[in-house]
């Protein structure tokens, strides 16, 4: 697959992303970085979305099913091989010095960074599962998967 076929099926799915994530064109295109005229003409198919709106889209809905789906995989994995020849991921490990742990049961742990005061829940295999600027929304989150 090359960057064109990537684009073109990416514009044939905008709007079942759009859909499946149950986003109004106005949040999408708020979202994405797009006016809503652009958005309804990606979404009609008579222009491509050019490629930082197609990496945006693969970074912002990373966990779409649909794009899971259709490229066998995560998204922006694909985006980075496509663009950089190489996936590269990132080493978590340095990450300790701005999340402080708020909470831990059942293998879940709920922290929060230090420095951009984003809330998040890890899951038994230390992999963030859920992320919010939302305290309340973690915690519900956190007590409902951690059996609280």
């Amino acid at each position: 697959m090359d960057k064109q076929e990537f684009t073109e099926i990416l514009q044939s799915k905008f709007k079942i992303v759009r859909t499946e994530a149950g986003y109004t064109q106005d949040a999408m295109s708020h979202t994405i970085g797009l006016s809503k005229k652009t958005l309804v003409q990606i979404e009609k198919e008579r222009i491509l979305p050019n490629w930082t709106t197609c990496v945006s889209l693969c970074a912002l809905f990373r966990d779409s099913e649909v794009l899971t789906n259709i490229f066998g995989g995560d998204p922006l994995e694909l985006t980075q091989v496509l663009s950089r020849g190489s996936a590269i991921y990132p080493n978590y490990d340095k990450e300790n010095v701005y999340w402080e742990t708020l909470e831990s049961n059942n293998g879940y742990k709920m922290e929060f960074n230090k420095t951009n005061s984003i809330y998040r829940v890890l899951n038994a295999n230390n992999q963030p599962v859920h992320a919010s600027y939302i305290e309340r929304e973690i915690r519900t989150y956190f007590e409902r998967k951690s059996n609280r």
